[in-house]
């Protein structure tokens, strides 16, 4: 059942004895004055429907409590320490000197019961009420989106280490898989926790022993009985076979049918990294910058530096990218506004989307390269979508084709340009999208002075908003993408109180405020 705060203090009420030490202004005093206010009991009564058993922490206080965790970067441990002898902490959800913590398993329990319901970034959403209530973004029109790169809480794997974890996974998992393993398993003793006793320096051993492992996974999958499998048992299914075809391929003069592979010599375009959390992935936020984990996603209003949406993805794939999260963050807006983003976001399908929901996009455009140095790019060519025709510098016409490519071909032979245009036998070709009209029209929007004043006014607040999120808090602390979406929001959330204090959040008759400064 939900437990409740009394509404009478006790005795040694670490408020009432210190509260007047607490920092005006910090989030501890906030919290000491006004977390039932932000996080009403009713808020989580969905959580726990049931009024038999024990009363449940309080929600104010469990509530402050991620808030303050979240702030801080801290581990479950931590947190429960801090509320144990933290005197600023005991003040900020209305403790007694005296009262012992809850367990760090409390706060595990928690986060479980509102990753599970129908609101399971509330604690954001109430602070983003409070920001909505006090005004502070009214007349905002104007949204910052981007992106960083969170790393990982494991060990990215190598793909021996792989092939054996996953092997090992469905023996544990799949009912009848340990007998299949122990028949027809030989690479490696898969009761042994280390790695297979082979000569690492050694070539043709470490190919062989590649060779072995896959060759395990396909007879452990071959062999697996027929029966219908739990999400546990399926899932480690599906990893073992996208492992034990990620980075191999058969070797040359083989089919694969006769048990021969080797490492692939290529990086597959999602590669699993680990089998202990499947959806952390390598990322490239720059050519020369790689880690692994996942993309963080914000926007930001840049006026004030509150964010106003966020969201966790894996760190590549399909649906993951900054063009295709960035138009999502805006979904709850109900307002016009111009959005201001780096190139990443610059897509045409992504452009066309904003456009379609009413925004102005201000994004900085994908810049052309030209096949040639200070030769022709591709607005050099005259394109007319209508008429499905581009006509290149020479006056030369071609049709657009239906896979939106073009191809000058013959027309390219003795052509006085072709210097300046392409160095390819086969002469000058075009690959266009559907919003060919769209892309021309941002390049030509960028080129402009107000363009250019907008953008280097107000892009940069969301970098800033970025370096408050990840300060010490880069490396996250939960595998998978769900529970690091639901950490980031609690973040943005105690980042959003925070700097809603510094602009001077404050309470009058019932109604929050920003105080006149």
């Amino acid at each position: 059942m939900q437990g409740r705060s009394r509404d009478q203090r006790e005795l040694l009420d670490a408020e009432s004895v210190v509260g007047g030490l607490l920092k005006p202004g910090s989030v501890f005093a906030f919290l000491a004055a006004h977390r039932r206010e932000v996080f009403p009991d009713g808020m989580f009564a969905d959580l726990f429907p049931s009024g038999r058993g024990r009363p449940s922490v309080p929600a104010d206080v469990m509530a402050s409590v991620i808030v303050l965790q979240a702030l801080h970067g801290l581990s479950d441990a931590d947190t429960v320490d801090s509320v144990t002898f933290d005197l600023r902490w005991k003040a900020a959800c209305g403790l007694p000197v005296t009262a012992a913590a809850f367990h760090a398993t409390t706060l595990t329990y928690w986060r479980r019961r509102l990753a599970a319901s129908q609101s399971p970034n509330r604690i954001f959403d109430a602070v983003r009420q409070v920001v909505d209530q006090t005004g502070v973004l009214a007349g905002k029109s104007r949204r910052a989106l981007d992106s960083t790169i969170l790393d990982d809480a494991v060990a990215t794997q190598d793909t021996v280490t792989q092939l054996i974890a996953a092997i090992r996974r469905v023996r544990r998992e799949v009912p009848g898989a340990a007998e299949v393993v122990g028949e027809h398993c030989s690479a490696h003793d898969y009761d042994d926790p280390g790695k297979p006793a082979i000569a690492w320096n050694d070539q043709q051993a470490r190919e062989a022993l590649v060779d072995a492992l896959v060759t395990d996974a396909h007879r452990v999958l071959g062999h697996l009985p027929d029966q219908e499998l739990g999400p546990k048992a399926a899932d480690a299914v599906a990893l073992l076979a996208l492992v034990a075809g990620q980075d191999v391929e058969p070797v040359e003069g083989s089919d694969g049918t006769d048990g021969r592979w080797r490492i692939a010599q290529r990086v597959a375009p999602d590669r699993v990294i680990s089998t202990v959390d499947p959806e952390a992935r390598h990322a490239h936020k720059t050519v020369h910058r790689r880690q692994d984990g996942f993309k963080a996603h914000i926007a930001v209003e840049p006026d004030t530096g509150l964010v106003t949406a966020c969201a966790v993805t894996m760190a590549s794939g399909r649906g993951n990218s900054d063009a295709e999260v960035g138009p999502t963050l805006l979904a709850q807006e109900t307002e016009k506004l111009h959005v201001l983003a780096d190139s990443a976001y610059g897509s045409g399908s992504a452009r066309a989307e904003l456009d379609h929901a009413g925004h102005i996009a201000l994004i900085k455009p994908f810049p052309l390269r030209s096949a040639v140095p200070d030769g022709f790019t591709l607005d050099d060519f005259t394109v007319d979508p209508e008429a499905r025709t581009a006509t290149c510098p020479n006056g030369v016409t071609r049709s657009i084709t239906a896979q939106w490519s073009v191809t000058f071909g013959a027309a390219c032979r003795g052509c006085p340009l072709r210097a300046q245009c392409t160095t390819s036998d086969a002469g000058r070709s075009l690959k266009l999208t559907e919003y060919e009209s769209l892309l021309r029209a941002a390049r030509r929007q960028a080129e402009t002075e107000e363009f250019q004043q907008v953008y280097r006014r107000h892009r940069p607040m969301v970098e800033r908003s970025i370096s408050w999120l990840v300060r010490g808090n880069r490396k996250v602390r939960y595998r998978g993408v769900a529970k690091n979406d639901h950490w980031w929001h609690h973040r943005a959330a105690a980042i959003n109180l925070r700097r809603m204090l510094t602009l001077g959040l404050t309470r009058v008759s019932g109604t929050w405020t920003i105080a006149p400064a």
